[in-house]
């Protein structure tokens, strides 16, 4: 089997794609269910508080400082409770 340079670095090319296709982790469907990737133990995981799912509250509040802004010295400003 002769092959140029041109040929053996293509099938080079080639082998690594494949080889390295197999190593990483991806999504997998198996039997309709979606699995994760083997690399989902070592997945950093992200934190997102639960926030106020009524966000009323929050508006009036900032209603109420707006008024208060407008009002100037005779204003009592917001302060919440630690």
């Amino acid at each position: 089997m002769n092959l140029t340079k041109h040929q053996l670095r293509t099938l080079g090319l080639l082998t690594g794609c494949l080889l390295m296709g197999t190593l990483v982790g991806c999504q997998t469907t198996v039997g309709g269910q979606t699995l994760p990737s083997p690399d989902y133990l070592r997945d950093d995981i992200q934190y997102f508080p639960a926030g106020p799912e009524f966000l009323l509250p929050n508006t009036e509040r900032a209603m109420q400082e707006y008024k208060a802004a407008q009002q100037g010295d005779r204003a009592t400003p917001y302060n919440p409770s630690p």
